[in-house]
């Protein structure tokens, strides 16, 4: 047993690189595919090229929606602000759960006020966020969304960051870099952080996917894009009622949204140690 161990480790690690290429790969595929979707569309968005809910063929590779539109063309076009809008609320919401994080460790007064903050506001249902915010922003559309998505995970997010940045507080570097009188956040940015990228590399990939969930599911309630919008969760209300006659109307919508969240989260998840997936998971 002790003798394989040494042959056994590089395997390992072999097959755990190769593994994280190949979802690499497949990720940045899929996030290229949704961005240039619009360029290799071989149809508009809102002609009609085939009957309503027509199945595949005659020109529509994926038949035709609710309004005899191609679907593919409409997949293809409608990847591009869901990544963009997901990828807004991610940087957003680590970046600042980030700073905010490291600075309650080293000023624990203040990081008090965060946590109570953060455990009030984690108790709010992320769909009565998002409907009270729309509410209050009748004109937002995908921006409200935005907004509710930054407002409803910075809570949790900084749970996560002040529950890793805990330990390293107490360790003899930083308490020589408050002894030198630095500020609370030169030691947050410049001691802290460095220590924390694991923790930040998964902690961006779980938000980027509960960015994808909550912008999606605001979509299927139609709050935020609004028809004839081309948008993978409104193309799944929208052809609901024709699923019988042509499925891919609401299935090719569905593995897009699914295939994005699920390679990123693995893409993330493989590039963090496991010691950065356990403070995560807490």
């Amino acid at each position: 047993m002790t003798a394989a161990l040494p042959v056994a480790a590089p395997r390992l690690r072999a097959a755990r690189r190769t593994k994280t290429a190949a979802l690499l790969a497949l990720a940045v595929v899929s996030l290229l595919l949704a961005l240039i979707g619009p360029l290799i569309a071989p149809h508009t968005i809102d002609t009609p090229v085939t009957a309503p809910f027509a199945t595949p063929g005659d020109g529509a590779v994926l038949g035709g929606d609710q309004l005899g539109r191609d679907v593919l063309s409409r997949v293809l076009h409608g990847g591009a602000l869901l990544i963009m809008g997901a990828l807004l609320v991610a940087i957003t919401v680590t970046l600042t759960a980030t700073v905010l994080g490291c600075i309650a460790v080293l000023r624990p007064a203040l990081g008090r006020v965060l946590e109570r903050s953060a455990d009030i506001a984690i108790l709010l249902p992320p769909l009565l966020g998002i409907m009270l915010i729309a509410l209050a922003w009748p004109g937002g559309g995908r921006w409200a969304v935005i907004a509710a998505a930054i407002a409803l995970g910075t809570p949790y997010a900084v749970r996560v960051v002040a529950a890793a940045a805990s330990p390293l507080a107490t360790a003899g570097y930083v308490e020589a870099a408050l002894a030198r009188g630095e500020s609370t956040l030169y030691v947050a940015l410049r001691e802290i952080l460095p220590n924390l990228r694991a923790t930040v590399l998964t902690l961006f990939g779980l938000r980027f996917v509960e960015a994808v969930y909550v912008i999606s599911m605001a979509g299927f309630l139609q709050i935020g894009p609004q028809p004839p919008a081309s948008d993978w969760s409104l193309m799944v209300r929208e052809n609901a009622s024709g699923i019988l006659l042509n499925p891919w109307a609401v299935i090719a919508p569905s593995i897009a949204i699914a295939l994005l969240a699920i390679t990123v989260n693995l893409v993330t998840v493989s590039l963090a140690p496991d010691t950065a997936k356990a403070a995560t998971r807490r």
